[in-house]
């Protein structure tokens, strides 16, 4: 198996509009004091790594609870202190960004979204490793140069080593589509098979939630990469011109893929909004709602198995009771099925007092065996290419092969700073309509009004259809 390409920006939740003016106050604020790498209030002696932490995302936690000590035994005199957030993803980048505000508490290591590189970059929160990754042998030997692209900000420094990559696709329960009448071995060819389906579990098992899409503001990027861009990018319709560096305004693809939201939830296929606009919508799915047969299609992320492989999240029937199916474009046109893909990296902050410690600790925690522990417990798709070629990669979680082999129909994100911005516009436009607020046609328009007012109107362009 081949580390799959994976391109520069990729991952799965943007800061929010609130989150990026608090920042932006935060970035100010330090350059105005004249906050240098070289403040007294840092020690050399100890490596900060801030991550992510969820009840459904704990497999970095317990990565680097290994890797702490094995570091702390090979560098006499420097203590690693672990520093988990235990917040969804809006609220991670949210409280990350706080860290990064000072340097007494900006971290040394950061758990970073690949979407996050070159606004962060920019930001001055990150620091450039091309030369630390130059002198750590793995770097070339056995990283792809496309997978390298993931870390590199505007600039064309290297400011993150990725981790894992993803894709996304549909999960179904099999229990559920037998009590339906529909086959074991689903595979829609359309959205309306999609819509199908959920509408005879509907009829069929009218306690169970038919279909699960994300579309809350609260839900941050699984909105708009798990949900509308899993529907636009199986249309002809794009967000961004990457030729003409613009982005796309009145598209039909756009209002069509909110209509597909409205008929979800105005049908009543979705869940309840109370459950679909809460933050926890996410990990409640993963580790509630799906697992206890509440829920019967899912569009979701390659790492669900992993959740249900750990123990504190076991659910040893899931094998057995979750079928997988490719997304389909609209109407079943070339190339037939869609995908998004997205990764994390480990980035060393700029503030660091010992920034070569930092990205030992890093290359410690990213070397083979740890890679191929994150990998597999995660289920991310691997990007070592020793790794990829390794027995106990290939075996340890059925799921690989399939989520590997949607990389040939996957889409990346538009790389620019204000992609998360947009994103969060997105997010609005979902929500109004899911909630009924506005019409397709509605959030579109409001959608584009906001473009135009965030980018200018030298940087859009009408859709040609």
């Amino acid at each position: 198996m081949t580390p799959p390409r994976i391109a520069p920006w990729s991952a799965r939740t943007p800061i929010s509009r609130r989150t990026l003016l608090t920042a932006g106050a935060i970035t100010a604020t330090a350059l105005a004091a004249g906050c240098s790498r070289s403040s007294s209030s840092r020690s050399e002696n100890t490596i900060k790594v801030a991550y992510q932490k969820t009840s459904s995302f704990h497999q970095l936690h317990d990565l680097l609870e290994k890797v702490k000590p094995e570091f702390e035994a090979a560098n006499k005199g420097i203590t690693i202190e672990l520093v988990p957030i235990e917040a969804e993803q809006d609220q991670y980048f949210t409280k990350l960004a706080l860290m990064n505000g000072s340097p007494s508490t900006a971290p040394d290591v950061i758990y970073e979204d690949t979407f996050q590189i070159r606004s962060d970059a920019a930001a001055g929160y990150l620091l450039a490793i091309d030369d630390y990754a130059k002198a750590w042998a793995d770097w070339d030997a056995q990283y792809l140069d496309t997978a390298k692209e993931a870390g590199l900000g505007d600039d064309g420094k290297l400011y993150g080593i990725p981790m894992t990559t993803d894709t996304r696709g549909i999960y179904f329960n099999k229990t559920i589509f037998s009590q339906a009448g529909l086959a074991a071995d689903w595979q829609p060819t359309t959205w309306e098979d999609i819509l199908t389906a959920a509408r005879a579990i509907k009829s069929a098992a009218p306690d169970v939630t038919p279909l699960n899409i994300f579309v809350g503001k609260a839900a941050g990027e699984a909105t708009t990469m798990q949900g509308f861009e899993m529907l636009l990018y199986g249309t002809s319709s794009t967000l961004y011109d990457d030729a003409a560096k613009k982005w796309i305004t009145g598209s039909k693809g756009f209002v069509d893929s909110l209509t597909f939201m409205k008929t979800v939830y105005s049908e009543g296929l979705g869940p309840s909004l109370d459950v679909a606009l809460d933050a926890t919508v996410g990990s409640k799915m993963s580790t509630e709602l799906i697992p206890q047969g509440k829920v019967a299609i899912a569009i979701d992320g390659s790492w669900l198995p992993g959740t249900w492989m750990s123990k504190e999240n076991a659910w040893p029937e899931w094998e057995q009771t979750i079928g997988l199916a490719k997304m389909p474009t609209q109407t079943g046109q070339k190339p037939g099925f869609t995908s998004m893909s997205g990764g994390w990296t480990l980035a060393v902050g700029s503030q660091s007092a010992n920034p070569q410690a930092a990205f030992d600790l890093i290359a410690m925690a990213l070397n083979r065996d740890n890679a191929l522990k994150y990998a597999t417990e995660s289920s991310g798709i691997t990007l070592r290419k020793d790794v990829a070629e390794d027995e106990a990669y290939l075996s340890y979680n059925p799921s690989f092969e399939f989520f590997s082999s949607l990389v040939e129909h996957t889409h990346f994100r538009p790389t620019t700073p204000d992609y998360s911005q947009i994103s969060s516009n997105i997010q609005v436009a979902c929500e109004s309509v899911a909630s009924g607020q506005a019409t397709p046609e509605q959030a579109a328009a409001t959608y584009d009004e906001a473009l135009i007012s965030l980018v200018g109107k030298d940087a859009v362009q009408a859709a040609n259809g």
